[in-house]
């Protein structure tokens, strides 16, 4: 009988240990994406851009493109798309190279992947924009902010980096390496080139390790009213490159998340959420 409750009490004491994980240490289950209005591939600079569209479409909604970050898909905008559609046109994309979307042999680039972004924009003929990037999302999101301001209104900017030097050593972050392991086999299952994972990544991480490169001239040239957005608890992110971006870009907003990592879209979604539809209600865009 002492046994039996002993190992009852070690059962109740790594469940309780379980319960008790910090969110900023857990990784939830990707999101699905609701049923869309409009979804398919636009045949743009070379490749196919898998895009979905949400929510209205009239003169009264502001468009909002969602950008997700490296080695991922708009999948991961799930729960934001299911709360915003409700009042703005939503539109998700698959970067080149992720989830549905095909590529070319060009290179990686920050550069290129915000042309791709205009070309689905003139696709869909939509003159201007909303951006919420997250991670490379957000670096595009910026990319566009310097060198195509007359399409963006405005920029919700989580987890950027203005140049490699921003990015903190991911190797021993266990939150992080779930979801390279998760991102192997969500790109094994969607993308076009099913078997490339592994020559995917290095060429994301080559891209990682060289790009961008914004001093804080390039960065004080921005026009567009942006939000600076990080996780207090971001893995990948160091907190003074977030600051200096915030701190260069002429009118930026700073704001940190608490209680939440680099995947605080999925770790504390209504929080996420809340603070986009903030950023969207009350900053008024060009």
């Amino acid at each position: 009988m002492r046994v039996v409750v002993f190992v009852f009490a070690l059962l109740v004491l790594a469940a309780t240990a379980h319960a008790e994980e910090p969110q900023w240490m857990t990784l939830p289950p990707t999101p699905t994406l609701p049923q869309a209005v409009q979804s398919g591939y636009a045949t743009v600079n070379g490749i196919k851009i898998w895009y979905a569209s949400f929510g209205p479409k009239n003169a009264r909604s502001e468009p909002v493109i969602l950008l997700h970050g490296g080695l991922a898909n708009a999948n991961y905008w799930g729960n934001q798309v299911k709360s915003l559609q409700a009042r703005y046109q939503i539109i998700v994309m698959d970067s080149r190279g992720h989830g549905h979307s095909s590529r070319d042999d060009k290179p990686y680039g920050y550069d290129l992947m915000a042309s791709d972004v205009i070309a689905l924009m003139d696709f869909l003929k939509i003159p201007k924009v909303a951006i919420v990037g997250w991670s490379d999302g957000a670096i595009i999101g910026l990319d566009i902010a310097l060198n195509h301001p007359g399409r963006l209104t405005k920029l919700f900017a989580f987890a950027a980096n203005s140049d490699p030097s921003g990015v903190a050593d991911i190797t021993s972050s266990p939150v992080f390496n779930a979801f390279i392991a998760r991102a192997e086999k969500e790109y094994e299952k969607l993308s076009p080139t099913p078997t490339e994972y592994k020559n995917f990544r290095a060429e994301i991480e080559k891209m990682w390790e060289t790009q961008p490169n914004w001093t804080a001239d390039d960065l004080a040239r921005i026009a567009v009213p942006v939000w600076i957005v990080d996780a207090d608890h971001d893995e990948a992110i160091k907190r003074e490159n977030t600051e200096f971006m915030a701190g260069n870009i002429p009118n930026a907003g700073l704001l940190l998340q608490p209680e939440v990592s680099h995947f605080s879209f999925i770790q504390d979604p209504e929080q996420f959420t809340s603070d986009v539809l903030h950023f969207l209600q009350h900053v008024k865009g060009k």
